[in-house]
């Protein structure tokens, strides 16, 4: 018998896919890669080199991580990637970041299939 916890998250993600996601571009250096992206956001608390707390908070991307291929490779997010999403004559640049010490992304589920890339805004056009 199969997981029907796995089977239920699989659904769910091929749903949130197909209806809560739009197109962007992922960019590594030279190498991009046109994918479905669902927007999120997080927040961090981080303590500065002088103790105080500063809240940031990172607009993220929920992308299948099967389909996060450079190259012909399956990769993970790295700082100083970017993804690129238009909307009309907007075009807004995202640099993939690490809030404080925290990864620049996490798993967004259970069974390692969605990753959540935390970014920051770098360029409006």
């Amino acid at each position: 018998m199969s997981d029907r916890l796995q089977v239920g998250s699989a659904w769910l993600d091929a749903r949130r896919t197909s209806a809560a996601s739009h197109l962007v571009t992922y960019m590594r250096d030279v190498d991009s890669v046109s994918i479905l992206a669902t927007v999120g956001r997080s927040e961090f608390q981080v303590i500065d080199a002088a103790g105080a707390a500063e809240r940031i908070e990172s607009r993220d991307y929920l992308v299948l991580a099967a389909s996060l291929v450079l190259d012909s490779v399956t990769v993970k997010p790295e700082p100083g990637d970017r993804v690129v999403e238009v909307d009309g004559a907007t075009t807004r640049t995202y640099e993939v970041m690490r809030p404080g010490s925290e990864p620049c992304w996490r798993w967004s589920d259970p069974y390692n299939r969605t990753l959540r890339i935390h970014t920051k805004l770098v360029e409006t056009a």
